[in-house]
């Protein structure tokens, strides 16, 4: 998705939100700034040792989508591929 500066910024809230909510819970600025590089110079987190509630991670992108007016339809739902695609946390689902 090439993102605007809205959704650039949409998409970092969306992050710092997801790990505050999981387990263990974590700032996503610091896990960023104490990333290791790969010798591509690519940062490394080890977003799949946080875990996420689906019902939570839902809940936070959409609101995100409605706080930053994601629009249209196509846009909110590549907005979404774009997150769950990236380094969010590992998404459980509790049922």
């Amino acid at each position: 998705m090439k993102a605007s500066k809205k959704e650039n910024e949409a998409i970092k809230e969306c992050y710092m939100r997801l790990y505050k909510e999981s387990k263990p819970s974590a700032n996503f600025q610091e896990l960023i700034d104490n990333a290791n590089k790969n010798i591509h110079g690519e940062k490394i987190i080890n977003f799949r040792s946080h875990e996420i509630e689906k019902e939570k991670f839902e809940s936070i992108v959409k609101n995100i989508i409605k706080e930053y007016k994601i629009k249209p339809k196509y846009r909110a739902k590549l907005f979404e591929n774009t997150i769950c695609l990236g380094c969010s946390p590992k998404i459980i689902d509790m049922k």
